[in-house]
């Protein structure tokens, strides 16, 4: 890419979240992220150029630096920032700006820095591609794969109803899903594939904003911004049909629709629970901590009573929740912490930076995360230490898992087992066909140490909603406040992508 001879024509709107806006090439596969600011600024940048880079490349250190550590580098892409041609980046803005949602709309695109994070393209990876048949992507945004263990937990129904299916009741009542999904987080980290297809299933029949699937880097299913008509199952079958058209010695045209997504369900679940590949990770197993089973959840639990539990500690299910189990507190437990580092932050306003509130994201951070007491000394070191560790947390569970898949060749299938061939691609094999694979997690962003007091109001909000959904309020509980967000704060910070 010659950031001299930038065309805007050779890119396309990708998608977009609440803080940035993705654009990708229609040739090569990469994409670009560029920083987004509210419409009101939009002749008067809140942060100079200076502060724009950093604010990129706090992205890239946080991702490369830390997360990639405790993720493993094989899933993680951090990317690098770019410099582009301001004029590139204007015309760009032009050209995509009918292409945005409306609701999208009250921010604009960063044209004045022209720094921007430059990525692979998860979509359309490149892989090993005997055929040229389109590669499908499987975006999944997971959630919290864990109950709350902490002592500081005040509301017994958290230790017993996961977060996601409290906070679909949440949703629901605020007006962003019409109706709740299924789906259950503690389901798909199970490691029981029984468990685990059935919460892709459920991923399938409400999407939501947690699953979304690309061909050839086009999304064609979702269920984009609530907009129903994106996903149409048999459009899905459609697209999926060749892919699996030798399925269990069946032909293509006789191949029916609950087994033709019966085998697609099974190869994602083979790639979610695939080796990762051995280099570093979270090596506590904390699963006993917690319950296995989330009592919102519809799976017949008498089912899986005697199947495996647990994934594979090099799979990448594995390594987001280790990393989401750095939340040892709950929020409950760590909010006063946050208001010791707060107080003592707002006395001596410096030592912001000593503390690495902001970054720098380096191996100092990386080691206030492993060298914290287990026990509260009462010390401020105590408290960041364990701020660091939610935040980082807190981007475990906002992240999204990218499964790529391309048919194999037979013969390639063949020589799965030779020596030294899985460095090269990697194969899943439920039934014929095989599949080469890769899996990668993104959306990896810091986030922000002054969010800490929203995520418990938001936290109080959605254990009251699903206790008076319940009718099951008990004495004492903590009543809802319908309007404590504002429409800003109510969506996920997460980047959306949708279909060109």
């Amino acid at each position: 890419m010659e950031l001299d001879k930038m065309d805007e024509n050779e890119w396309r709107y990708h998608g977009e979240g609440n803080k940035s806006l993705v654009v990708s090439h229609v040739q090569l596969s990469i994409v670009l992220r560029l920083l987004k600011y509210p419409a009101e600024d939009s002749e008067n940048p809140p942060q100079t150029v200076e502060q724009a880079f950093r604010q990129v490349q706090n992205i890239v250190d946080f991702s490369s630096n830390v997360m990639s550590c405790l993720l493993g580098e094989k899933f993680v892409h951090s990317g690098e920032v770019v410099k582009l041609p301001l004029e590139f980046v204007r015309q760009l803005s032009i050209k995509v700006q009918h292409q945005r949602p409306a609701w999208r709309c009250d921010k604009v695109m960063d044209i004045y820095s022209g720094c921007a994070l430059c990525l692979p393209n998860l979509t359309s990876p490149t892989l090993h591609q005997p055929t040229h048949t389109p590669t499908l992507c499987i975006e999944i945004k997971p959630k919290c794969g864990f109950l709350p263990y902490s002592k500081h937990v005040s509301q017994d129904i958290k230790t017993k109803v996961c977060r996601f299916c409290m906070h679909q009741h949440y949703k629901v009542a605020m007006g962003t899903w019409k109706r709740r999904s299924r789906y259950c987080p503690l389901d798909l980290f199970s490691g029981n594939r029984q468990r685990m297809h059935f919460a892709i299933r459920q991923l399938i029949d409400e999407p939501q904003n947690n699953l979304k699937i690309f061909k050839g880097g086009r999304c064609i299913f979702s269920s984009m911004d609530g907009i129903e008509d994106s996903m149409d199952l048999n459009s899905l079958l459609h697209h999926l049909r060749p892919y699996f058209q030798y399925g269990n010695n069946r032909i293509n045209s006789h191949m029916t629709s609950k087994a033709l997504l019966t085998d697609f369900i099974q190869v994602v679940v083979n790639a979610l629970l695939s080796a990762g590949g051995g280099d570093g990770g979270v090596g506590t197993d904390r699963r006993g901590e917690g319950r296995s089973f989330c009592e919102a959840s519809l799976f017949n639990k008498e089912r899986s009573r005697h199947g495996s539990q647990g994934s594979p500690s090099d799979s990448v299910l594995y390594r987001v929740r280790q990393t989401q189990m750095l939340d040892t507190l709950d929020i409950e437990g760590l909010y006063p912490l946050y208001r010791r580092v707060e107080q003592h932050l707002q006395d001596f306003p410096k030592e912001r930076t000593r503390l690495q509130m902001d970054g720098p994201y380096n191996e100092a951070f990386l080691e206030k995360l492993h060298k914290c007491p287990s026990e509260d000394d009462g010390s401020l070191e105590y408290a960041v230490s364990k701020v660091h560790q939610y935040r980082v947390a807190m981007t475990a569970k906002d992240s999204q898992i990218m499964v790529a898949l391309v048919p194999s060749c037979e013969e390639e299938e063949d020589d799965e087992g030779l020596p030294g061939q899985r460095q090269h691609r990697d194969f899943l094999s439920s039934r014929p066909p095989a599949f080469s694979y890769s899996v990668s997690i993104l959306d990896l962003d810091p986030k922000p140490f002054d969010n800490i007091p929203r995520q418990l109001r938001l936290d109080q909000n959605i254990v009251s909603c699903y206790l008076r959904s319940s009718c099951a309020l008990p004495k004492g509980a903590l009543p809802l406040h319908s309007g404590i967000f504002t429409a800003a704060e109510r969506e996920d910070c997460t980047l959306l992508f949708h279909p060109v």
